[in-house]
């Protein structure tokens, strides 16, 4: 493990300053609550532990969380992998979920959790594994699961929770999930029927990536490392690696060549799966007290297997080397490898992208970043601010000013435990990579510029940038909501190896004062020796050309193209030349116009809040007080009260609401206008797109400092209009609006003066125009079940542009006799901004009613200039009632008639690499308004119950693809539907769809077979769920507004949001169990209701079933679609589809709670 045991070790998460021990078993505590620091509004209660088995674990009691959770990280990953079971760690996260002495079944994890309203995943990295669960339990003992924990040996772990949270032990989800998991680590199967089917499993998961460049490019980086370090493997592995020359095409392993894995599984769990290797972190609603009884009856049971010696060690258990190298702990282990040394770097490597994308890595050899030297001041992070800060005079405001890039960024990469790779990022214009060698020269003077400034730093300015990024992080840690407990409960096992628990929650965030020797021996290592320069670059493939020949003094184009391994990114490599790379490293000359930032004018100062009727700033320690007393805090479990309107005129409607639930400093400001110009054509869609980008582009280096600090800014143009939004801290929010939105319209006023005039602007529009092409064309090279999704949506919708429709304005014949231009974009907007339109707009969290008027003023002088938007304008959506069997016969003939799914659409990937084959089979509901809250609750219930076992029956049973879900799905205007998917890399669309319609088949029996008890327990998930409350500001937020926004296109009689839907929704599946809940629901009712709309809607025998299969092929597989070109019944083109949509009616889009 990291820095060892868990036992008077220097493991920060183990230090022997214990305050005591624990409950008189044995167990210690490392840290009491009132030890820990915390950020302001948090309100929970901690205890680290460490169990007589040595494992450390983290309680946090939340009595207000709707959701527990529970994760352990490991300290073991694929560079553990035997040298013949590449992927092995990887395949064997995969087993774990699949059976244990004491819970043999396969999907019983999931299901548990899935009946009490959870789920569960993990992840397999380099030197690391995770595990994470999370369950919504809503007020049923036991979840009425007998055994789940009978033998835990508490009295009150099965006590049923209290939604508003209580110390009355834990939950019996939690409990439950917990018992599970800990099986894990206690006794798991590897049952010898399940490995040859999970085996194809991660087969398919491999093959899904086959066309994925993040995945090619970080397979080839690690490619590229020497052979000797684990770095160099292939972490994910297939069923060739893992069965040592198995074929999946085969039986099993042993007929083919290969072997079974079992016997090293077992190993590898043996081996890795320790306590001493392991942390745990759980997140429950009960007292530490009761929390802790819990863990120790589950994970306690783990078998403990000693303790090291106390000296600190890294992953593979060599000892760090002590020396006088300031990063002690750079390659220390794995035999003093060097991943990347010196005949690893001064490299540059040029790539194929799947995907058209032009950009330039550079990546750096640097200590990793735990190590000692780094973890008080953590340099990097002040360092990588400078390199891609995006201020007048920076790096990214040169490039960009000359149409060479379209971003840039800078950042740690890679980190393990013996190095990391720190990396800056140029996404580049044509025009960019043209001029790459420009480029890279304007990169170097750039870093000589930051490393002079460190090494003479006189007047003490990169001490000034840290302070700044410190006081940024405090602030930021200072204010930090709660937010997802699962997302807590991982990345909070993980840091238990790195922090000592008091400093747990601060993580990183709180550091030390600067050092200016560390932060120049860090920036020493950016040099062209120690740098590896990666570029991709489609139009590199067409060098036979002449015309797209590199012109480059530091390409490969003299090396021979080579194929990655495994999966076969196309690239060449060669060293960089020795006068290229000395005029690097040593500049002879800077660009005067580069220069370093100024300081930070947006950082935030002022944190009252305006709920306290105060017009001062409240010190950090009031505001602490105030916390901590529970002022403002609804802690009663109802419904936060909803926004009000506080302007309502022809044309306007303001929202209004002043947080006093979580109290931290920050605003949001939202504000919709709708217009029905937007959307009228691709051509005016495509021309806001493009002001949108113009836009961007033109307020980035004035937003920057406001994002750096907290502060931001989006504006989207969406099919019924522009949305504005800024949120972040209260102090600095005015002024970012004023300038974002008044910026908004002089720069339509700039724009229409044309390019002559504007050369600038005209640079940034064409900009704009490429990427929003290259980003269109790349659209069609999405995953097949995307694609599927895709070409769903343009069958169903009566009203949307295809991407070929988008395209076809900027590229192709017709785009070149009507090109797009900087006047025709800026009238495009002007009327969309400026013309009619009706405004919605919120104002919410730290911001009182003067200063939302404020707002309201400011949207009124900019934008409300025209006459209001008569509810005629309004733009509307509608989805299409596909045809039922009947309905078929008569549009497509008698040969459809003995077809469960009469209307198919097809379609072929896009990429020659993709190897996979998707399918989404739709069945339609019916409309929102005709479904009714009892409608609507049913199809969720039933697709809630659906996903499990469409996932244990089609992916881990029949093993169809990596990639299986079920779902519900809205469609536009309201219409509902359940969804069934599949992708999979061996077995034809076709197929797939039989295999779909027998597990529907199969599930109408399951409904039909289910237990009363069950019943009640998926519907209390599916409830608990919708209950979930917020939890921070941003939440609540999104929430209302989301409310908001599903009024906007609907006539006055329906504008009133409804605030309360979900708990409306919630009652129509809340059973009456003499609770004192008073509902008419039972579970014998609900489950005849959950088979009769099955019946009606979803059975392939039912005379009113609406279904259309949507099926993509490989090109593999062309030979299958070109068959059915022509065949009743099936769409082979989007032509067929607007053929087939002037036969079908639609669905009304009334809502369903009017």
């Amino acid at each position: 493990a990291v820095n060892g045991d868990a036992n008077g070790s220097s493991d920060a998460s183990s230090a022997p300053n214990v305050t005591g021990t624990g409950t008189g078993t044995g167990t210690v505590v490392l840290a009491e609550d009132e030890s820990f620091v915390k950020p302001l509004p948090d309100r929970r209660s901690y205890r680290a532990i460490r169990l007589p088995n040595s494992l450390v674990a983290l309680l946090a009691s939340d009595p207000q969380t709707d959701v527990e959770s529970g994760s352990v990280h490991l300290r073991t990953g694929h560079f553990s992998d035997p040298p013949n079971r590449a992927g092995l760690a990887h395949f064997h996260e995969h087993m774990l979920f699949l059976g244990t002495e004491k819970y043999p079944e396969e999907d019983e994890y999931e299901t548990f959790l899935g009946r009490n309203g959870g789920s569960s995943n993990a992840y397999t990295d380099m030197e690391d594994t995770n595990y994470y669960f999370s369950v919504a339990p809503l007020d049923h003992e036991e979840s009425g699961e007998e055994g789940a924990v009978d033998d835990l040996g508490e009295d009150r772990v099965g006590a049923a929770p209290v939604r508003a949270g209580t110390n009355g032990g834990t939950s019996a989800a939690l409990a439950g999930a917990l018992d599970r998991l800990s099986q894990f680590f206690i006794s798991p199967l590897f049952n010898p029927d399940s490995v040859e089917r999970e085996l194809r499993a991660v087969d398919s998961e491999y093959k899904n990536s086959l066309a994925s460049d993040n995945w090619r490019n970080f397979q080839l980086l690690k490619s590229g490392a020497d052979p000797d370090h684990p770095f160099h493997k292939f972490g994910c592995g297939n069923y060739n690696t893992l069965t040592d020359g198995g074929d999946p095409d085969g039986e099993s392993a042993e007929s083919t060549g290969g072997t079974n894995p079992r016997a090293d599984l077992v190993k590898f769990w043996e081996d890795n799966y320790r306590t001493t290797n392991m942390r745990l972190c759980v997140v429950g609603r009960a007292g530490l007290d009761d929390l802790q009884r819990t863990v120790e009856a589950t994970f306690g049971a783990i078998e403990g297997l000693g303790h090291t010696n106390g000296e600190e060690v890294n992953v593979n258990g060599s000892q760090v080397e002590m020396d006088e190298r300031i990063f002690k702990s750079e390659h220390s282990g794995y035999g003093g490898v060097e991943a990347f040394g010196p005949d690893k770097m001064g490299t540059v490597i040029e790539v194929i992208p799947v995907v058209e994308t032009r950009m330039i890595k550079m990546q750096f050899a640097t200590p990793p970043l735990e190590d000692p030297a780094l973890r008080k001041s953590r340099p990097y992070r002040v360092l990588s601010h400078l390199l891609g800060h995006e201020s007048p005079g920076s790096l990214h405001s040169l490039l960009n000013d000359e149409g060479l890039i379209n971003g840039l960024s800078s950042g740690v990469g890679v980190d393990t435990s013996t190095f990391s790779l720190c990396s800056l990022t140029i996404s580049l214009t044509k025009k960019g990579m043209e001029n790459r060698d420009r480029v890279l020269d304007l990169v170097w003077q750039w870093i000589a510029l930051i490393k002079s400034s460190v090494g003479n730093d006189e007047h003490g300015l990169m001490e000034k940038y840290y302070d700044e990024m410190r006081q940024i992080s405090k602030t930021n840690f200072n204010f930090r909501e709660n937010g997802d407990p699962t997302d807590f409960a991982s990345s909070v096992a993980d840091l238990l190896f790195y922090h000592e628990p008091e400093r747990i929650l601060a993580g990183s965030s709180l550091n030390g004062e600067y050092d200016a020797e560390v932060a120049k021996a860090f920036l020493d290592r950016f040099t062209p020796d120690n740098a590896m320069i990666t570029v991709w670059d489609p139009d590199m493939e067409k060098e036979e050309d002449s015309a797209n020949e590199v012109k480059s003094e530091f390409s490969a184009h003299s090396s021979p193209w080579q194929k990655e391994k495994w999966y076969g990114a196309k690239y060449r490599e060669a060293s960089i030349p020795d006068d290229v790379a000395a005029r690097w490293g040593s500049p002879p000359n800077l660009d005067e116009r580069l220069s370093l930032p100024g300081l930070n004018e947006f950082i935030p100062t002022d944190f009252s809040l305006r709920c306290d009727e105060q017009g001062e700033v409240v010190p950090e320690t009031e505001m602490k007080e105030q916390v901590e007393n529970g002022d403002g805090i609804n802690s009663s479990g109802i419904k936060a009260v909803p926004p009000e309107v506080l302007v309502e005129k022809p044309g306007l409607r303001l929202w209004h609401k002043m947080d006093r639930t979580f109290r931290v400093p920050k605003t949001s400001i939202k504000v919709h206008l709708t217009n029905p110009d937007i959307y009228r054509s691709p051509r005016a869609m495509t021309l806001n797109r493009l002001y949108q980008k113009v836009l961007r582009d033109d307020l980035n280096e004035f937003a920057y400092d406001a994002g750096v600090a907290g502060c931001s800014y989006r504006v989207a143009c969406v099919p019924t209009g522009y949305r504005i939004s800024v949120s972040g801290y209260s102090e600095k929010l005015p002024h970012l609006l004023d300038v974002v939105t008044s910026r908004m319209l002089s720069l339509i006023e700039e724009m229409k003066e044309g390019a002559e005039k504007r050369p600038g602007l005209a640079m940034k529009f064409e900009k704009a125009r490429q990427n929003l092409l290259r980003q269109t064309k790349n659209y069609r090279l999405d995953a097949p079940y995307e694609t599927a999704n895709y070409i769903t949506r343009m069958l169903i919708e009566d009203n949307a542009w295809h991407v070929d429709n988008y395209v076809a304005e900027m590229e192709g014949e017709y785009a070149d006799s009507h090109k797009l231009t900087l006047e025709e974009c800026a009238q495009a907007a002007e009327e969309c901004l400026l013309g009619r339109a009706k405004v919605e707009a919120l104002c919410m969290g730290n911001i009182n009613e003067k200063e939302t008027l404020d707002v309201c003023n400011v949207i009124q002088q900019h934008f409300l200039q025209a006459r209001p938007l008569a509810e005629e304008e309004y733009p509307r959506f509608r989805s299409h009632k596909m045809p039922t069997r009947d309905e078929a016969v008569r549009l497509y003939g008698p040969e459809v008639a003995a077809e469960s799914i009469p209307t198919k659409i097809e379609e072929v990937v896009f990429s020659e690499s993709e190897e996979n084959n998707a399918i989404e089979v739709m069945l339609q509901a019916g409309s929102e308004h005709e479904l009714g809250y009892e409608g609507i609750g049913t199809l969720e219930l039933i697709s809630y119950i659906a996903y499990n076992s469409a996932f244990n029956r089609l992916r881990t049973q029949e093993q169809l693809g990596y990639i299986v879900s079920a779902f519900t799905r809205k469609t536009a205007g309201g219409a509902g539907a359940l969804c069934v998917l599949i992708q999979s890399s061996s077995t034809l669309p076709s197929v797939l769809e039989e295999r779909i319609e027998a597990w529907l088949e199969a599930f109408r029996q399951e409904l039909v077979d289910m237990s009363e008890e069950r019943v009640a327990m998926e519907a209390a998930a599916v409830v608990a769920q919708l209950l979930e409350r917020d939890t921070k500001l941003a939440d609540e937020i999104a929430s209302a507004w989301g409310e908001i926004l599903s009024t906007e296109t609907l006539s006055a009689k329906m504008r009133q949001p409804a605030f309360d839907r979900l708990e409306k929704l919630a009652k129509f599946l809340t059973i009456d169990e003499g609770d004192g809940i008073n509902t008419s629901v039972t579970a014998k009712g609900l489950k005849q209701k959950m088979i009769d709309f099955f019946d009606k809607y979803f059975s392939a025998s039912s005379p009113e079933r609406r279904a259309v299969s949507a099926r993509v092929y490989s090109q593999k597989t062309k030979k299958e679609y070109d068959s059915n070109i022509g065949k009743p019944g099936i769409l082979s083109s989007y032509a067929d589809s607007r053929h087939l949509k002037q036969f079908l009616s639609v669905y009304p889009t009334a809502p369903y709670w009017i």
